[in-house]
């Protein structure tokens, strides 16, 4: 059912690229050609792997030329990086087609990684990584990610040998009546699952409207 609610919401043009997109993979998607050396590859293999590569470079050209101007734009304040975001994924370079097409690109070159090769698409997808890391960078909450991500391994290695406890002393237990004072005087506590989050700044970024938060 997601999926067909995703397919309606797609245009004509972009289910049409999908389409199209997914036949060249289905094309390349080795069968026979397994383990054959790059100079005994059929005309017509090699004949997809060359539209691949047009096609693939077509779309970095398209994705290359939006992501730049995306990222000087969005860098202005939140409010823009998701007003950008959100234009960004109407298009070519939010749509599910770049990310199938390198899930699909790293697939065949597991499968077969000397026609890919050939083909020679994987280059030119990796021209895109420089935008793409400038232009994810400037999401809202990213110096965060990152230090989670850094920090995992600590808090694991903490957690298995005990010295957690501390930390669990130190944790805050609110009251009901604690959390409706706190927001008749402006501020903004929700509670998920027994823990309370303070969501004020978000409040600000949001576009969905105080109605839905």
């Amino acid at each position: 059912l997601d999926q067909e609610h995703y397919s309606r919401e797609r245009s004509a043009s972009l289910d049409l690229l999908l389409r199209f997109q997914r036949l060249l993979v289905s094309k390349l998607y080795p069968g026979d050609c397994v383990g054959q050396v790059p100079n005994t590859y059929s005309p017509d293999l090699l004949g997809v792997g060359s539209l691949l590569k047009k096609y693939t470079a077509l779309l970095c050209t398209h994705i290359g030329d939006i992501l730049p101007v995306a990222t000087s734009i969005a860098s202005t304040s939140h409010r823009h990086f998701a007003e950008v975001s959100h234009v960004v994924d109407g298009d070519l370079t939010g749509s599910i087609l770049l990310p199938e097409l390198v899930v699909s690109v790293v697939l065949l070159l597991s499968k077969n990684a000397g026609l890919m090769q050939e083909a020679g698409a994987i280059p030119l997808l990796a021209g895109l990584l420089e935008h793409l890391d400038r232009f994810n960078h400037l999401a809202p909450g990213k110096e965060r990610d990152d230090n989670e991500d850094l920090a995992w391994p600590g808090i694991m290695g903490s957690f298995f040998t005990g010295q957690s406890c501390r930390n669990n002393e130190e944790v805050t237990l609110i009251r009901k009546a604690d959390l409706e004072n706190h927001n008749k005087d402006g501020g903004f506590w929700t509670v998920i699952d027994g823990k309370v989050y303070d969501i004020k700044d978000f409040q600000t970024q949001s576009l969905t409207g105080n109605s839905i938060l």
